[in-house]
């Protein structure tokens, strides 16, 4: 059949439309992708909402995700090229419960920190806490209804005091060191302030033969960080043994986040892995209770303390005790690191 003038026009339109998407396909410039938020921009950012969000962490996808309290602050998350997540509660909501709890339910052998991923504060106990201690946290628990729930700690909660490689305080007693760090062309060690309180003097060795420096600063309970300044002879490059034989160069500091794949060295069990479960938490150890901790499944035992957390070349934590045990596993808590250099006016290198 012979085409008319109007098919003809149409099978134009067509093939000019073709070309187009050909044309866009093949050399039209691409457009930008979205952003993607970092784990400290997305953090900030839940700073900056105040009581309208509840925290952040990353999502099973690899992306941060900010929980949020309504639409417009939705908005902004994804501007910022997070995911949000709708939750009933915001951050003052969870900060007044964790309040609540420090006034009426610090016990030892206790710990809370907030789950941004449901919107709690979880409250842990350990097996010390029976009787009238537990009635106790059970009590507050149940003040605080949904916006709280509580779980066991497997094991006993305690300082771990025994990093990277092993450091010996005078008088007795083994840590780890955490990371070296500088002020100029001083030098000095991060370790836990646990570790710190025990003695002036630190050594290389168990019998006490070769001097590594003296303590310069502790900060513990409240804190759990402490440092020593080099006054031997001792090497001291800026990375953290792997007990494999080789070395991890810390090449920077950074904050942790829920979902966080970390590394832990330490002198009694060596390197260790697993992730970061919360951020901000309390615990209330014997000798009294430490703030702003962050929490891992990473298992550690006596003699890590003050041992080095990291992820890739970045430092994050300082072992500051747990409960388990590397055998059948545990948890473990670090002082973040980041506080602790910008206390003592150091940093990495």
């Amino acid at each position: 059949m012979r085409p008319t003038r109007s098919t003809l026009r149409r099978l134009a339109v067509v093939a000019a439309a073709g070309a187009m998407v050909a044309g866009t396909l093949a050399g039209a410039p691409a457009q930008a992708a979205a952003p993607t938020a970092s784990p400290d921009a997305a953090a900030t950012l839940a700073e900056k909402l105040g009581a309208r969000s509840a925290g952040s962490y990353a999502g099973a996808d690899g992306k941060m995700v900010v929980t949020v309290t309504d639409a417009a602050a939705a908005r902004q998350v994804r501007a910022a090229g997070a995911t949000p997540k709708l939750v009933s509660r915001g951050a003052t909501k969870l900060r007044d419960a964790m309040t609540f709890l420090d006034a009426n339910a610090k016990v030892p052998g206790t710990a809370w920190w907030t789950d941004p991923t449901t919107n709690q504060v979880v409250v842990a106990v350990d097996s010390t806490v029976t009787g009238a201690k537990l009635a106790k946290v059970k009590a507050a628990v149940n003040r605080l209804g949904g916006t709280v729930r509580m779980e066991s700690e497997a094991g006993v909660l305690s300082t771990r005091i025994s990093g990277g490689q092993a450091i010996y305080a005078g008088g007795g007693g083994r840590c780890s060191l955490g990371f070296n760090v500088r002020s100029g062309s001083t030098y000095y060690l991060l370790t836990a302030g646990h570790c710190t309180n025990i003695a002036s003097t630190w050594y290389t060795n168990s019998s006490q033969t070769t001097v590594l420096g003296t303590r310069a600063g502790s900060s513990f309970p409240g804190n759990d960080y402490g440092i020593i300044r080099y006054t031997g002879s001792v090497s001291h490059p800026g990375n953290v043994y792997l007990y494999n034989g080789s070395y991890r160069d810390i090449t920077g500091a950074g904050n942790a986040y829920v979902n966080q794949s970390v590394q832990r060295s330490g002198s009694t069990t060596g390197l260790r892995s697993g992730s970061v479960t919360a951020t901000n938490a309390t615990v209330n150890y014997a000798e009294g209770s430490v703030y702003g901790l962050i929490r891992t499944n990473v298992c550690a035992e006596p003699g890590d303390s003050g041992g080095s957390l990291f992820s890739g070349s970045t430092a994050l934590g300082l072992t500051s005790g747990g409960s388990g045990n590397c055998s059948w596993g545990g948890t473990t808590y670090f002082q973040p690191v980041t506080e602790a250099l910008s206390v003592y006016g150091v940093s990495v290198y």
